[in-house]
């Protein structure tokens, strides 16, 4: 049977001569609306029900039967899955783990102070949180490297109690490498339920799983609108959600390894990914399309990528790389590679990534398993606004403020302008009868 010709779409680009088709495949939504409406019910049902309605959900979306005393992983069950595991993982994900703390200890913000003129000292002070949750993807890709990358972090924050979701299979089993890897990571509690069922359990909380301050991690369309659905009852990271990567690229780019890069991100498996490749060459457009049908035949997941790829994988020939640091720029990719023989100077016109990888040397699944920034970064557009997953994510920042009686003095006149204008003379008198004499 003769196989059907993929065609990968190549579009001429130019920042006055739009292309419809890519401009709505630049503008994909964050969020997904039939997500949300599924998400709330679910939500709704956890604040009702507590620990049934987890269960119930668990029942309805996971295919298996789970009550509320087998949520929590037991310390046995991590025992068996150490031993389960094998001896080249540990020792890379030993590895990945060192290079991950060590990225996060240096970008830990210290405590800091200034003097005031008048004796007084202003400053800010950070102090971790006490109870945080990771959501960790299972499924189709069970996202070991997640574990580190978010559970890590929580650790060397100074957070005590860090707590790990992530879907059991029909047996109930958590995947043995993402146990191995949140044991190592430093996670205090793992729960094996997935979905909105595990968001809402960590931001409502019931009567086996605690409420948490906060959520981070990445997942499906179903997780991220549980996530946004929650938020202000806990704070989250960002919005995280399925896979993308963008690449610009020059003459001087291999389309073989510019097509095994945009696969890497394209086998996701939800079928919600993107991926966009921006050249300046025509050539290099035409052979990477080729390249990328070819590879994806020979890859493990060659059926799911062959239908996607001419719907999610679009690529773009522009005039140059500055109007090609625009398209991706208005794009806003979670992932950007520029492929190029002066990356460093056409970073300086990139406003919108969550993270950028320079150089022929740098392929994206380097961020994703062992650089060290963390691989949780904002998707679908939001790397336009948000910045991706740090340590500081996992502390609260406090200011603090300490006048002297010259340095009140001195703003005395500033708080009763304010005062007045915002009708709070209540605000102004607090400070004014610091200075007026007690009457006998």
């Amino acid at each position: 049977m003769k196989k059907p010709k993929i065609n990968i779409p190549i579009d001429a680009w130019r920042p006055d001569r739009p292309v419809p088709a890519l401009e709505t495949f630049c503008q994909r939504p964050a969020f997904s609306a039939e997500a949300e409406q599924v998400a709330r019910i679910v939500l709704d049902d956890i604040r009702r029900r507590g620990d049934d309605a987890v269960c119930e959900a668990v029942r309805k979306y996971e295919k298996r039967t789970l009550a509320p005393s087998a949520f929590r992983v037991t310390p046995d069950e991590i025992a068996a899955a150490r031993r389960a595991v094998d001896a080249d993982f540990r020792k890379a994900a030993r590895e990945s783990d060192r290079r991950i703390a060590r990225f996060a200890r240096a970008g830990l913000r210290r405590d800091w102070s200034i003097a005031t003129p008048g004796g007084g000292r202003l400053g800010e002070r950070f102090e971790p949180l006490a109870r945080v949750g990771a959501y960790i993807p299972g499924g189709e890709a069970p996202l070991v490297s997640t574990a580190l990358m978010t559970i890590t972090l929580a650790r060397v924050a100074g957070v005590k109690e860090i707590v790990a979701c992530s879907p059991g299979g029909r047996d109930r089993d958590i995947d043995p490498y993402i146990l191995f890897a949140l044991d190592l990571a430093g996670a205090t509690e793992i729960y094996r339920i997935g979905g909105i069922q595990a968001i809402g359990a960590m931001a409502i909380g019931t009567p086996t799983i605690p409420k948490v301050q906060k959520i981070v991690g990445p997942g499906g369309p179903y997780v991220t609108a549980a996530k946004r659905l929650v938020y202000g009852e806990v704070d989250l990271d960002l919005v995280a959600g399925p896979s993308e990567v963008a690449i610009l690229a020059d003459a001087s780019a291999d389309p073989r390894h510019l097509a095994a890069d945009l696969l890497s991100q394209l086998e996701h498996g939800t079928g919600h990914e993107r991926a966009l490749l921006v050249t300046t060459s025509k050539q290099v457009a035409r052979r990477t399309a080729a390249e990328t049908v070819k590879q994806a035949a020979t890859l493990s997941r060659a059926e799911f990528l062959l239908k996607v790829l001419p719907t999610n994988l679009r690529i773009a020939v522009v005039r140059n790389l500055e109007e090609g640091a625009d398209l991706c720029n208005r794009f806003a990719a979670e992932h950007l590679e520029l492929v190029c023989k002066q990356p460093r100077a056409v970073l300086k016109h990139i406003r919108g990534a969550g993270a950028v990888f320079l150089g022929s040397w740098t392929p994206e699944c380097a961020g994703d398993f062992v650089a060290g920034p963390s691989h949780v970064l904002p998707t679908g557009g939001a790397a336009a606004s948000f910045s991706g997953l740090t340590v500081d994510d996992f502390r609260r920042r406090i200011s603090t403020i300490e006048f002297s009686r010259a340095n009140l003095q001195k703003a005395l006149s500033v708080i009763r302008a304010f005062g007045a204008v915002e009708g709070l003379d209540g605000h102004a008198r607090s400070a004014e009868i610091r200075f007026e004499q007690e009457k006998p």
